[in-house]
């Protein structure tokens, strides 16, 4: 019998309040029949659920992402480490881990679902489980290099807890995944994922144009001007639950340059720099919503609005956007007789806008001028990403070489 153990982090407080108190099948009478029975084999299971939760609660402080790619991780470990091993997650030895990742490169068959499956589903007073949920998705689709990464990353983490809280004393997951057959390790030259000169044009030019008929791709146009103008994740432009993006995060100093104080990766604060095209943008969005031309310190409009409602925009509403500009653009790119730009934009995410607007700009500003408005806690990673000078200086000594 396989069942999530855990389900959304604003659930979860009530899930570790229904352990404590004994109460858990009030709630979730699933999951506390499925506790029953595999605690009766295996008395672990009663010690290493609450452990879990604490793990999650801590770490899905930080931020919903993080929360919920340790969740799916941990889930399916202390599920297999029961069910397959018949023990705790903190009596693993490190040949135990090695046979976990063997599983998570070739899980079972009943360990996979064809799709993504909802966990609970509330019903009058209760969360009931989804008896089509597994832990996996697609058995025929081999992990890619970077689920991998996440694994190791999550287990890692879990067992550096583990040991902070005097769980356990030892952690075999860093040795573990040095020895990895299935790690390819990386040394071929990577360049970040960006769109052309050409699909960059149309995709902000067919915005632009529709916006003179259609106001409210204003909304459209402005958010493609912060990720690309502005090198910003989505997610630092959108409602969390620690941070508000407002007008007034927009700010001038006394000699007349414009920031974006923005919350970045790890809770971490910067501002970024505006240019004078964007300037231009953030006028006619502003324009377009009623406002002045230019922000005042005590604005709490958000940045992104929605068109219905109250509050800022989340992470899938905005990308709902930049998507439907790409979608504007790939018709656009094809209907001119630019086949292969048009086919090759398909593959784009939101996220290339970040790496379009810092790879242009690598060519003509200074490299801690640039890191420090991507908001890399080092030069060498903005180097790496976008201007990779030892990989150029390596091609500019080897061009001359004779045979």
């Amino acid at each position: 019998m396989l069942i999530p153990l855990v389900d959304t982090f604003k659930q979860l407080r009530y899930q570790i309040a229904h352990l404590d108190d004994g109460t858990l099948s009030s709630e979730y009478p699933e999951l506390a029949l499925f506790i029953q029975q595999y605690s009766l084999k295996l008395a672990e299971v009663l010690e290493d659920l609450p452990f879990i939760y604490q793990f999650l609660y801590v770490y899905g402080r930080k931020s919903e992402a993080t929360f919920t790619r340790f969740r799916n991780e941990i889930e399916r470990f202390a599920l297999w480490t029961w069910l397959v091993k018949g023990t705790s997650v903190l009596n693993l030895k490190r040949e135990d881990i090695e046979h976990y990742i063997d599983f998570v490169v070739d899980p079972h068959d009943d360990w996979c679902s064809d799709s993504v499956q909802w966990r609970f589903k509330q019903k009058m007073a209760q969360r009931i489980a989804n008896p089509k949920w597994r832990p996996f998705i697609g058995k025929d689709t081999k992990p890619s290099q970077q689920s991998l990464n996440s694994t190791f990353t999550a287990l890692n983490v879990f067992y550096k807890f583990a040991i902070l809280e005097e769980k356990t004393f030892a952690n075999f997951v860093p040795v573990v995944k040095k020895n990895c057959p299935y790690l390819i390790v990386q040394s071929q030259i990577n360049q970040p994922d960006t769109l052309s000169d050409l699909q960059w044009e149309y995709v902000l030019k067919v915005t632009e144009e529709l916006a003179e008929k259609q106001p409210d791709l204003e909304r459209n146009l402005f958010t493609l001007a912060c990720l690309k103008g502005l090198y910003l994740r989505i997610s630092e432009l959108s409602e969390r639950a620690n941070w508000s993006p407002v007008m007034s995060h927009f700010w001038q100093d006394a000699d007349g340059f414009w920031f974006l104080r923005v919350m970045g990766k790890g809770n971490k604060l910067r501002d970024v720099t505006l240019s004078e095209s964007f300037i231009e943008y953030l006028k006619r969005y502003r324009l377009y919503r009623g406002l002045s031309a230019l922000p005042r310190v005590d604005e709490p409009f958000p940045i992104i609005h929605k068109l219905r409602g109250s509050g800022g925009m989340t992470v899938r509403q905005i990308r709902r956007l930049v998507q439907h500009s790409f979608d504007l653009a790939i018709a656009a790119l094809s209907k001119d007789g630019f086949k292969e730009e048009s086919e090759n934009l398909i593959a784009a995410t939101a996220h290339w806008l970040r790496h379009t607007g810092a790879t242009h700009d690598a060519a003509t500003r200074p490299l801690k001028h640039l890191s420090e408005d991507l908001g890399h806690a080092k030069l060498a990673t903005t180097d790496q990403i976008y201007i990779q000078t030892n990989i150029k200086e390596r091609a500019k000594s080897g061009v001359k070489r004779k045979l």
